[in-house]
């Protein structure tokens, strides 16, 4: 390859670098060990990878050793005419050390490519980013037992107060957050600026219709016709990058979000859904599952089956309020709450629809959620039974603030 092509992926990203901010980290920031050999973290479009790998580099590569870095993006247009294994030749033979490459997905065979990559280069550092629709599997490239992988996802409501209010939050575990909440939502409520103690519950409003996706800050129009074109690019895009999927299929993708967003999350009549898209069962659960992975469902199974296997859920919901505003802007408000309750649980806690109240957490914990004038009614003399309560700032007893929930990562 000819320095001059180089010398053009290198003033890319010099450019961004110069242009990333500093102020602000995502809670995945410290987690990550950067010194590890090949790292991988995947997420939904939006949430904040690229910024993520330019605020390390920034960070930890000044002066000349800033000239033994390179980032990429593999969705720019110059790799249509370009090989990125050539790029990576070049650097190598030139000293470069470390690789970030974003957009892995865009490659056809990305997992052959990271596997290729760090066999054929002894002591390159390799991090890249993809969608995370990725599926790490032990056929093509076998990258699951060499690298560290990490899930990201979007903005939390204790980073949401950081990026917004600069109020420094430690993550909450949730046996804490149930047996001391009373304690941290006084704490929090009093650190917030002077004038502004009673504002937790307007902040909160706030996040929930705009804060999940970290770029709102610096969208100046209509935050929600860019969320609906991010849901474009991700399902016309990205999902055939990843799957062998057919025109027809991407349509009726797009088509299914559309009838869930109207619906959920009311149990489901998926015979009628698939009726309604001209697919069968294992069709409309395979689209189902994808919109899933994509960071654009949230799917909800009782006790009796297995989160990973491919079957009808009992409940479903848009992946987060800020999304469901965007596809869905009459939403039901105990939808919304719902909507984050689920959302922020899910990644980390097993999170299954009960026989009685909303959500079971952990095998133990049981859950309502609602209004402030929600009741323990349905759930009473259940053990570990809760309230997650909307519109209330500190909570009492078993009756917890919804926006706590918030605060667990």
């Amino acid at each position: 390859m000819k320095e001059q092509e180089f010398e053009e992926l290198v003033k890319i990203f010099h450019r961004k670098i110069i242009n990333t901010p500093t102020k602000f980290y995502r809670y995945i920031y410290p987690q990550i060990e950067w010194r590890d050999a090949l790292i991988g973290i995947k997420g939904p479009k939006g949430c904040g990878k690229t910024t993520l790998i330019l605020q390390y580099i920034k960070n930890n590569f000044q002066g000349t050793a800033l000239e033994k870095v390179l980032y990429v993006s593999l969705d720019n247009l110059w790799f249509t005419t370009h090989d990125i294994r050539d790029v990576v030749e070049y650097h190598y033979n030139s000293g470069g050390t470390h690789i970030f490459l974003d957009e892995i997905h865009y490659h056809e065979h990305w997992q052959t490519l990271i596997k290729n990559l760090s066999d054929d280069f002894p002591g390159l550092n390799i991090v890249y980013t993809g969608s995370s629709m990725l599926q790490i599997e032990s056929g093509e490239g076998d990258l699951s037992r060499r690298q560290a992988m990490y899930e990201m996802r979007g903005l939390s409501f204790r980073e949401y107060l950081q990026f917004e209010e600069k109020i420094e939050l430690e993550a909450v575990g949730l046996e804490m957050l149930l047996q001391n909440h009373v304690g941290i939502a006084t704490d929090i409520c009093s650190r917030l600026p002077a004038g502004q103690e009673n504002m937790i519950l307007p902040l909160f409003k706030k996040y929930i219709k705009e804060g999940y996706y970290p770029f709102y800050k610096t969208v100046y129009g209509d935050l929600y016709l860019r969320l609906q074109a991010v849901v474009s690019q991700i399902i016309e895009r990205d999902y055939p990058k990843i799957e062998d999927v057919t025109e027809s299929t991407i349509r009726k993708t797009r088509k299914m979000l559309m009838v869930m967003a109207e619906r959920v999350p009311q149990l489901p009549n998926m015979s009628e859904i698939y009726k309604q898209l001209e697919t069968d069962r294992n069709m409309g659960l395979k689209m189902m599952h994808a919109l899933e992975r994509a960071g654009l469902l949230l799917l909800l199974g009782d006790d009796t089956k297995s989160p990973n296997k491919l079957s009808r859920p009992d409940k479903i919901y848009i992946n987060n309020p800020t999304l469901m505003y965007a596809l869905s802007p009459y939403s039901d408000i105990g939808t919304i709450r719902e909507t984050f309750f689920m959302n922020q649980l899910s990644e980390s806690h097993d999170v299954r629809y009960p026989k009685a109240g909303d959500f079971k957490v952990d095998k133990k914990y049981l859950f309502e959620v609602g209004g402030k004038g929600k009741t323990f009614e349905q759930i009473k003399d259940l053990p570990d039974s809760f309230l997650a309560i909307d519109d209330t700032e500190i909570g009492r007893k078993a009756r917890i603030p919804l926006w706590m929930f918030g605060l667990l990562y």
